[in-house]
C-alpha cells in the first residue's frame, strides 16, 4: 500500500448492525510500514466482526455486570475508582492480583470486597511462617474405616482464594501456589486435580517490613498478571470512610451482585476481543524493549507479553470496545510489568526505581498510528 503524505484511509465493513467507519493517517516516514497500519485500520476485519449486533450485545451485558460489581466494591473501598476497574480487569482476563502497599490502606478490604461481590467458593489463606505447602494445595490422609487414602483439597480449592500476607511464608510454601496459578491445577501424590473457573488469586504484601518476611522470588511474582498500589485516600473519602466504618462494617452487608456463571460468560467475550497484528507487535516490542535495556537486569518474559495482552482485551471491553488499542497496552504497562523487572546493579545504586526505568523504556518504543472510531 502506498499512501501520501498525511493520506486517510477510509474502510467501510458491512454487518448486521450498519456500517463501521474506521480511518486513519499515514504520517511522515511511516511508508515503509503501511502493513502495520493497514492491521490497525481493519483490512483483517471481515472474518472478526461479521456479528457486530451480537457483539455490542456481550458488550452491553458485560458493562452491566461489571457496573454492578464496582458499585458494590466501592461500598467498601472509597474513593479508588481505578484500582477497583484495575481488579475487575485481571479477574476478566483471567490472571492473579498482586496488591501490594503500606499497612493499613485497605488491600485485604479491597480482596474481601471482590470476592464477596460474586456468588462463588472463597477461601482466605493467612500466610504464616508456620504455614506447610499441605496446607495450600491439600494432602491425602488414610481413611481408618475404608482402608485408603483420602485426598482433602487445601486452601486454593475455591474460585478466589484470599492470600494474605503472602510474603511471610516461606518459599517452599509460596512455591505450593506455582503449579495452581500457571496451569489451574494441583498436583499431589502423582494425581492431578482441576481448579474450577473463574479462578483467582488475590495476594496481599507490606513492601516495608522486611523482618519475618521472604520476598516473592521472579518466577513467584511472574505469575501475577498485575500488581497494584492502593494508596492513601483523598481527604473527602477518608471523611466518608470514618461515616461509613466506624458504627458497623460495610463488608458484613455487602451481597453478592453476580455469580461464577456468569464471571465465565464475561470472561468468554473478552477472549473475542479483536486484537491487530500491529498492536501485537507494539506490545512484543514494549516486552522486549525491556530485555535489551541496560539499566535492567532481568526484563519482561513472554508470559509478561502474554498477560499484557489479556490485560488489555479486558480493558478494552470494560471500556465497552470489541478492538484492543495501542493505549491500552501503554496504560497497563507498570502494573503489569514493572513487578517483573529487575534494576541492574548501576541502576540500583543510582536509585532508580523499575517504575522510572519502564517509563523510560515505553518512551523509546514507536506506538503505532492510527485511529478506529464506532
Amino acid at each position: 500500500m502506498n499512501l501520501d503524505r498525511n493520506q486517510t484511509v477510509i474502510t467501510r465493513v458491512e454487518g448486521p448492525s450498519g456500517g463501521r467507519q474506521v480511518s486513519s493517517t499515514h504520517p511522515a516516514g511511516r511508508a515503509g510500514r503501511g502493513g502495520d497500519l493497514e492491521d490497525l485500520v481493519g483490512t483483517e476485519l471481515e472474518t472478526g466482526h461479521e456479528n457486530d449486533a451480537r457483539d455490542g450485545a456481550d458488550l452491553e451485558t458485560l458493562h452491566r455486570v461489571i457496573t454492578r460489581v464496582r458499585t458494590n466494591i466501592e461500598k467498601v473501598i472509597e474513593g479508588k475508582p481505578d484500582v477497583v476497574t484495575a481488579s475487575l480487569t485481571v479477574l476478566l482476563a483471567e490472571g492473579h492480583l498482586l496488591i501490594e502497599d503500606v499497612p493499613g490502606v485497605g488491600k485485604t478490604m479491597l480482596s474481601k470486597a471482590l470476592a464477596r461481590s460474586i456468588d462463588c467458593t472463597v477461601r482466605r489463606i493467612q500466610f504464616t511462617p508456620d504455614l506447610l505447602p499441605s496446607d495450600v494445595t491439600g494432602v491425602s490422609v488414610f481413611n481408618q474405616n475404608t482402608r485408603e487414602f483420602e485426598f482433602r483439597p487445601g486452601g486454593v480449592f475455591a474460585n478466589i482464594v484470599v492470600g494474605d500476607e503472602i510474603n511471610r511464608a516461606s518459599p517452599k510454601t509460596q512455591s505450593a501456589l506455582l503449579e495452581c496459578m500457571e496451569e489451574r491445577q494441583v498436583t499431589v501424590d502423582n494425581t492431578t486435580y482441576q481448579l474450577e473457573s473463574p479462578f483467582l488469586v488475590i495476594a496481599t504484601q507490606n513492601p516495608i517490613e522486611m523482618e519475618g518476611t521472604y520476598a516473592l522470588p521472579e518466577a513467584q511474582r511472574d505469575r501475577f498478571m498485575a500488581r497494584l498500589s492502593v494508596g492513601y485516600p483523598v481527604q473527602t473519602a477518608e471523611i466518608a470512610m470514618l461515616e461509613s466504618h466506624t458504627q458497623t462494617n460495610p463488608l458484613d452487608d455487602l451481597e453478592p451482585v453476580t455469580d461464577a456463571s456468569e464471571i465465565r460468560k464475561l470472561i468468554g467475550i473478552v477472549g473475542n476481543v479483536y486484537v491487530s497484528d500491529a498492536v501485537k507487535r507494539y506490545s512484543v516490542a514494549v516486552t522486549a524493549a525491556t530485555r535489551a535495556s541496560s539499566e535492567l537486569s532481568l526484563g519482561a518474559s513472554p508470559r509478561a507479553t502474554l498477560h499484557l495482552v489479556r490485560a488489555a482485551k479486558a480493558k478494552a471491553a470494560i471500556a465497552g470496545r470489541d478492538y484492543v488499542i495501542p493505549d491500552d497496552v501503554r496504560a497497563l504497562a507498570q502494573p503489569v510489568l514493572a513487578h517483573r523487572l529487575l534494576p541492574s546493579a548501576e541502576a540500583a545504586m543510582s536509585g532508580r526505581k523499575t517504575g522510572s526505568i519502564l517509563e523510560a523504556v515505553l518512551s523509546q518504543v514507536p506506538v503505532p498510528e492510527g485511529r478506529r472510531e464506532s
